[in-house]
């Protein structure tokens, strides 16, 4: 009887999963998950994508949501095993990703006992998490079903959100474990509509036919009022100097049609993040986005007196310092009234949907573009022509990857340098890439899993541009290439060490050698025989140009190791910072 409510249960979670819009689920096997993992493997409406490494697993379906803004419910077993879904738990509450976790455990009773493989999953994840539900334990009763069904719901309502994020689900289950249901020994008591298709009687509708989830989440767009849109409205009207700033992105956000209607209507340019979701791609004529910024801001004495910020905070520290510095009015949108704006300079905090607030502000503001827009357009085409093939060594890693991306492309960078090289040297292009990062909290573990669970979920070209710390941090993410059937190019910029330690004071400091750029002396090419990846090798820029053109093109997954010398990319990095400024400012 156990085995059976446990089968069936499982069967209940995965079908009104897939009820509430779920595709595709991330498994990572073990025991106690017996019944969720052969729910979901069986069910007929759900890929899944098995990883036997839980990090992995979960920065894997991390990608995934970032791609397609959808999560990719989690399942692990008890124990350790969701202990290491724990680092990407912390990037999706950070970042805004959507998540469901499920994670198996042991029955009640068996609690604080010293049993085997038994730790206290209460609320493990702390604060990290949008909401934590214990499910009931399977039994054949009614409102136990209704219960479970519409904490189900609720949860890919709540992971999907205004806030999205992860949601948690621990899953007591009792053995045995494995699955033993049939149509023909389903339990007794068991109500009629309250099983999934596979086990359907006569009458469904009772419980579960409701056309859809059992309980449907419907979420308005939160708007101004017709007084506090007219507050904004005036202010951009007086504004000498607006700018409209579009940090990294949550998934969905501000539409392209609604930024470049605020654009137009407001003669503001436009600073895009490389992961805004706005430097790459179509914009309307006479809408100005400037990618170049982070290198040429300190040669621009002119300051903005009011800014509409969208977004989280922007990659680029010279910008942060820029707006810190200008005593701007800044407005900062953010549906979820979240303060993401680290400086504490922001004046007014707009809680409302993005692209309702941009398209709103549009239809109230009527004005010319000015001199400072004019100068900003400038200088960002000055910029582009002066650092053309003059890019340091990492920086033209980043520059090429970004101009020979077929269309569609998702560009998928790691932290440290490779995401600051994409600021600096991603010169925005009118084809359809979609820039990717872990920008949540920022952290180098995860990288490549991140970016494999990104490819799963779309059919664009998918290129990995990653650090060797970042690389290393992952490898074991490297087997979704064939477990998940992943194509992908993946670039390690290897430069021996922590390269953006020459960005911090110290970099003088006689430990800075062993303790924080820490060389590891390692090279790529074996673990690419291991997991089936065709590989190369370089230093040369024109030969990186050549390989890596042809791997976008080609099926399967190649890697590409690009060995630079961090400190001379570094002095280099230095030496055209300076120029830029001297160029622009003669």
């Amino acid at each position: 009887m156990v085995g059976e409510l446990n089968a069936l249960w499982g069967r209940l979670i995965a079908d009104e999963l897939a009820e509430a819009g779920v595709e595709t689920a991330v498994l990572a096997p073990g025991s106690r998950s017996t019944p969720l993992t052969i729910a979901f493997a069986e069910h007929p409406a759900i890929e899944t994508a098995s990883h036997l490494d839980e990090r992995s697993a979960a920065f894997f379906a991390l990608g995934y949501a970032k791609r397609t803004g959808a999560p990719a419910p989690l399942v692990c077993t008890s124990g350790t095993a969701l202990a290491n879904f724990h680092p990407a738990v912390v990037e999706a509450d950070s970042a805004r990703v959507p998540m469901v976790l499920l994670t198996a455990d042991r029955p009640p009773e068996l609690a604080d006992s010293g049993a085997n493989q038994t730790i206290d999953q209460e609320k493990f994840y702390g604060d990290s998490v949008r909401a934590y539900r214990t499910l009931p334990e399977p039994e054949a009763a009614n409102r136990k079903l209704r219960s479970l069904r519409t904490t189900l719901a609720r949860a890919v309502g709540t992971a999907t959100g205004v806030m999205p994020g992860p949601v948690h689900l621990n899953v007591p289950l009792r053995k045995p474990l494995e699955p033993n249901a049939t149509a023909e020994s389903v339990p007794k008591g068991v109500p009629d509509g309250a099983l999934p298709k596979e086990f359907e009687g006569s009458d469904r509708a009772s419980l579960a036919d409701r056309g859809g989830s059992f309980v449907a989440t419907v979420r308005g767009r939160a708007g101004l009022s017709d007084a506090d849109c007219r507050r904004i409205a005036d202010a951009v009207e007086r504004a000498e100097r607006g700018l409209i700033v579009c940090g990294p992105a949550d998934g969905g956000g501000l539409t392209r049609a609604a930024l470049d209607s605020l654009a137009c209507s407001t003669g503001f340019a436009v600073l895009a993040d490389p992961l805004s979701g706005h430097r790459f791609g179509a914009h309307d004529a006479g809408v100005t986005v400037c990618g170049g910024y982070d290198g040429y801001l300190s040669a621009i004495e002119a300051i903005p007196d009011v800014v509409i910020r969208f977004g989280a905070s922007p990659t680029s520290k010279p910008l942060r310092r820029y707006l810190r510095d200008s005593g701007a009015r800044q407005f900062v949108v953010d549906p979820a009234g979240g303060w993401r704006e680290a400086t504490f300079t922001a004046t007014d905090l707009v809680v409302a949907d993005e692209t309702r607030f941009a398209a709103d502000l549009a239809d109230a503001v009527d004005r010319e573009r000015g001199a400072y827009a004019n100068a900003l357009a400038a200088a960002e085409d000055d910029y582009w022509s002066f650092v053309a093939g003059s890019e340091p060594p990492e920086g033209a890693i980043l520059a090429d990857a970004v101009a020979l991306a077929p269309d569609p492309t998702t560009l998928f960078v790691s932290n440290s340098m490779p995401v600051r090289d994409l600021d600096r040297f991603g010169r925005p292009r009118d084809a359809d890439v979609t820039a990717l990062g872990n920008r949540g909290a920022s952290g180098i573990d995860g990288i490549t899993s991140s970016a494999l669970g990104a490819g799963y979920g779309t059919d664009d070209s998918l290129v990995l541009v990653t650090g060797d710390l970042a690389y290393y941090h992952d490898m074991n993410g490297l087997l979704a290439v064939s477990r998940a059937g992943v194509d992908a190019t993946i670039v390690c910029v290897n430069n021996d060490g922590g390269g953006i330690f020459h960005l911090l004071p110290i970099e003088e400091h006689e430990t800075f050698e062993e303790w924080f750029r820490t060389p590891h002396g390692l090279e790529f090419e074996h673990s690419a025989a291991l997991y089936d990846l065709a590989f190369a090798r370089t230093d040369d820029r024109g030969e990186f140009r050549e390989r890596y053109a042809d791997s976008v093109e080609r099926d399967g997954a190649q890697l590409i190791e690009v060995r630079t010398d961090s400190g001379r990319n570094h002095e280099e990095r230095r030496r055209l910072e300076r120029a830029v400024v001297e160029h622009l400012s003669g």
